[in-house]
């Protein structure tokens, strides 16, 4: 982020037939939002056009050639493609499949070039984004392929916040794919950012066991007792606070994440069941572990309501914000945790 000016906020702007413009141009309808950052969508100003009559929105926007141009107080356009696609609300077609990956490509270009400081993502949809030269599950996974750190599906929401060890994979495949270095880099690269990014200096994790009851000493499975039991011991002997395996279908209901400041999910449905039941429409997606940051809203592409003007802003305003905080507490971080020889330098200069 730039020592001068506000947040530049890239946002791609995913599956055009969702409801992705909708509740990015919803957003910054309230024009107290450029108080916070300068919005850069990744699109084109024909497609907002078009988005906006057919949506009925009240908006302007300002269009560029690249995000270096993106002027404050604006909802600044960047042209990624000079084509007009069909606008067909409620499809998955293959169109807008091509048109998601054009918008995100060059908004993750941007943000590694730093022309912008944060990244929010509109919703996509997983099958239709498939290509010969993109074959990623989700976004965060090909954000771990372009971006630099170890990646961590963190899904927050105020205090809660909870982790996946495994997240776009098949439950066939879950226990199989779990290893005590999987489990290991996972529980750092959390309590990484619990520190950095929410600032948090002694975090406290709880990790849920792969199988019912976490196993019940073996009965079901042995996963927890193989895996889970001596690597959560073996951290937390190094000094972290982790602790587990829990039993997961108790774990919320009773109120125990309340005790912990994360939560460690074993799989995708473990993990995301529970959170968008206490937090649906709050929650936020963050990508944790990389040198970047990027958020976005808790739900997809919503074809259901997409082009009627209902879909709810929340969550994406909250992956706004969640952006931002991240990167203010990350920058933060990272002045407060200089090198001491660097800080005197810098005196010394002065």
């Amino acid at each position: 982020m730039k020592e001068t000016g506000k947040i530049k906020l890239g946002i791609s702007i995913g599956d055009l037939n969702g409801i992705g413009c909708e509740v990015a141009l919803k957003t910054f309808l309230d024009s107290r939002m450029m108080d916070f950052c300068t919005p850069v969508i990744f699109a084109s100003n024909k497609s907002i056009s078009q988005q906006k009559v057919e949506l009925g929105l009240n908006i302007n926007f300002n269009g560029v050639k690249d995000a270096s141009q993106a002027v404050e107080g604006k909802i600044n356009i960047v042209n990624a493609w000079r084509e007009t696609p069909k606008l067909e609300f409620g499809q998955a077609t293959e169109e807008a499949g091509k048109f998601a990956i054009k918008s995100l490509r060059a908004a993750v270009q941007a943000l590694k070039q730093n022309k912008i400081d944060a990244l929010v993502t509109a919703p996509i949809n997983k099958n239709n984004i498939q290509a010969e030269d993109f074959k990623f599950p989700g976004h965060t996974d090909y954000l771990a392929q372009e971006l630099k750190g170890e990646s961590l599906m963190f899904m927050v929401a105020n205090s809660l916040r909870v982790g996946l060890l495994t997240d776009h994979i098949a439950v066939k495949d879950v226990a199989e794919a779990i290893t005590p270095k999987l489990v290991r880099d996972k529980v750092l690269t959390m309590v990484n950012s619990l520190k950095m990014d929410f600032g948090i200096r002694r975090p406290k994790i709880a990790l849920l066991g792969i199988n019912p009851h976490s196993g019940d000493n073996g009965t079901i499975g042995e996963e927890d007792d193989k895996i889970l039991k001596p690597t959560v011991k073996e951290l937390f002997d190094q000094g972290t606070l982790v602790y587990g395996p829990y039993s997961a279908d108790s774990f919320f209901g009773s109120g125990s994440h309340e005790n912990f400041d994360a939560i460690l999910a074993a799989y995708h449905d473990q993990g995301l069941i529970p959170f968008k039941t206490l937090s649906f429409g709050k929650g936020v997606n963050y990508t944790a572990g990389l040198d970047k940051v990027r958020t976005s809203p808790d739900h997809g592409t919503a074809y259901e309501i997409a082009g009627k003007g209902e879909a709810d802003e929340s969550s994406f305003k909250e992956a706004v914000f969640t952006a931002i905080q991240v990167l203010r507490n990350r920058n933060e971080y990272m002045e407060l945790n200089k090198n001491p020889l660097q800080k005197q330098k810098t005196k010394k200069a002065s």
